[in-house]
């Protein structure tokens, strides 16, 4: 991880951002020496990750299976 103040980072943010681009680098801006912000490369969200909670639930049956006359609710007569 790089350190750079803000006012470098402002005069160099395109050839900091190709940095970053390029070689995966990150950087943290400080001001006065005191972190302000982190600039990393995106990475990009898989869309088949479990939510954690999620992962945990277990159905004991099968969801599609159809209704048996018994289960259907009892309609107005």
């Amino acid at each position: 991880m790089k350190t750079i103040n803000i006012h470098d980072a402002k005069t160099h943010l395109s050839s900091v951002l190709a940095e970053i681009e390029t070689k995966g680098e990150t950087y943290l801006i400080c001001r006065h020496g005191a972190p302000v912000a982190e600039l990393t490369p995106h990475r990009k969200r898989q869309r088949v990750t479990r939510h954690p909670v999620m992962s945990r639930i277990k159905i004991h049956y099968d969801p599609i299976e159809p209704l048996t006359a018994a289960e259907w609710p009892m309609e107005d007569a």
